[in-house]
């Protein structure tokens, strides 16, 4: 059966340098998504990618 499911998600305010934001941006627009999607894929890779002794 079909479940409609809302993500938990909160606000966090993250400060980042110009160049990173400037570069994060392009990569979204040319990839048509929002620069937040964005964003929060490249933590979970990072995260993923993680060697295991620095992971938690």
């Amino acid at each position: 059966m079909f479940e409609v499911r809302k993500p938990i998600s909160s606000n966090k305010t993250v400060r980042m340098p110009d160049t990173l934001i400037e570069r994060l941006e392009k990569i979204a627009a040319k990839n048509d998504i929002s620069f937040n999607q964005l964003v929060v894929q490249c933590c979970e890779y990072a995260l993923d990618n993680m060697s295991e002794d620095k992971k938690e």
